[in-house]
């Protein structure tokens, strides 16, 4: 599913390693330094998991995640530390963590631990997508269609996962900026329109019918009958 995550962590070098890993991975990511940004905008955001560091300055990451379960934020939690003891994996399972992850760490490791978050109960989903001749594996990454395998870039997967998960509804461009793009995005440009074309051009490109479809002044569908 076309995801978003906040990365809190006040290392600037690791901060941007793990983003950089996780935007390769068609994640969206919007990084905060400290304690209290974290806050912030995990309570003006809706972010699908939240990669939390422990030490962090002014609130620290055992406080943030207090305060987000105080206010029922219940994003799920990755919690990084240094620390191994288990009395502080217990303090940050007792604070609120979902799970917990001991630096320095394999990113590999990070990932799978996010992909099981995802995969709560509340938030599970269907591995497979069919809608018509297209057929999407989030698992696998991998689009076809009638088929004919289907090359895309990170974002275009994003926006195409996006869409197919809310098939037959019109998804808002603020809707797809807020779960396809981050705080880098500048809301100015035409990005989404441009993306929109891009997956077009490779989705519904003869001689195959279309299904995406623009509502004028509300967003984008993805249908297999075409909107009256």
């Amino acid at each position: 599913m076309a995801v978003r995550l906040l990365v809190v962590e006040d290392d600037p070098k690791l901060a941007r390693v793990i983003a950089r890993g996780l935007r390769e991975e068609a994640y969206a990511v919007d990084l905060s330094g400290d304690g209290r940004d974290a806050i912030a905008q995990a309570a003006i955001n809706s972010y699908d998991a939240i990669v939390l560091d422990i030490m962090l300055p002014g609130v620290d990451g055992l406080g943030v995640c207090k305060e987000l379960r105080a206010r029922a934020i219940k994003t799920p939690i990755l919690m990084l530390t240094a620390r191994d003891a288990i009395a502080d994996r217990i303090a940050g399972l007792d604070a609120g963590a979902d799970d917990y992850l001991t630096k320095p760490f394999d990113f590999g490791e990070l990932l799978a631990r996010l992909r099981a978050l995802l995969r709560r109960p509340e938030t599970l989903q269907s591995a497979q997508i069919n809608i018509a001749d297209l057929q999407i594996d989030s698992l696998a990454r991998s689009v076809t269609r009638a088929g004919v395998p289907i090359s895309l870039t990170s974002k275009e997967y994003a926006l195409l996962e996006l869409l197919s998960r809310h098939a037959g509804h019109v998804v808002s461009r603020a809707d797809i900026v807020a779960h396809v793009w981050d705080d880098n995005h500048d809301p100015f440009t035409n990005a989404v329109e441009v993306y929109v074309n891009r997956l077009r051009g490779k989705i519904d490109r003869e001689p195959w019918r279309p299904l995406i479809y623009t509502r004028r002044g509300a967003g984008y569908i993805l249908t297999e009958t075409p909107p009256a």
